[in-house]
């Protein structure tokens, strides 16, 4: 396998390829090359380890990428604490094709005003994002938020208050979500660091 030297690698991903012998593994971090070759904080790997050629993510990440998270069409959410993916202005939130170009039709606007450390994708192929945003594309909401698949803030994900904390984790659990995090309430309500919330954002009771 690559060498990636004093930097770190945060998230992972495997992808399903062409034949079933072969699963490339996506992965993201705060390193700026993968085996001696410039590989900004994103880049594709084959399954014995070496950077797939085939891939090209082209400037990659100006910062961190915390998670990575594959869709059902073979798109890829990237999140993190950059500001750029390969060269466009995309805050926390990014939408990569199979080849690793940028989907133009994913637009967030000017996204996440922090943050944005975890995301798990939805079966309707809408994303949950966690971190310690507290404004998504001009909208007010603390740390947990849900968007389509084209970027846009999802309004019938309502989280109220949100949490008063970093959300570190989130997964799905059928049609509910699971966040974990450095937060003792949300929406005002006492929860100690992990929670879960109904399909429309409130706080399910049921999960104590």
């Amino acid at each position: 396998s690559g060498q990636f030297g004093t930097a770190w690698i945060l998230s992972v991903s495997l992808t399903t390829g062409t034949a079933p012998v072969t699963q490339p593994v996506l992965i993201g971090g705060d390193f700026t090359q993968v085996d001696g070759v410039s590989q900004n904080r994103f880049a594709r790997l084959n399954e014995d380890g070496s950077i797939d050629s085939a891939y090209n993510s082209g400037a990659g990440a100006n910062n961190t990428v915390y998670a990575v998270a594959l869709d059902a069409v073979g798109k890829l959410m990237v999140v993190g604490d950059f500001t750029l993916f390969n060269g466009v202005t995309l805050n926390g939130v990014a939408r990569v094709n199979a080849d690793g170009s940028v989907e133009s039709s994913f637009n967030p606007g000017s996204g996440a005003n922090g943050s944005v450390r975890s995301v798990a994708l939805q079966s309707d192929g809408k994303v949950m994002i966690g971190g310690l945003f507290t404004n998504y594309a001009g909208t007010n909401i603390n740390r947990i938020a849900r968007i389509t698949a084209n970027g846009v803030l999802d309004q019938s994900f309502n989280p109220g208050g949100g949490a008063n904390g970093a959300v570190l984790a989130v997964a799905m659990h059928t049609n509910k979500v699971l966040v974990g995090g450095g937060f003792t309430t949300i929406n005002g309500v006492n929860q100690n660091f992990l929670a879960r919330l109904n399909a429309d954002g409130a706080l399910d009771p049921g999960f104590n």
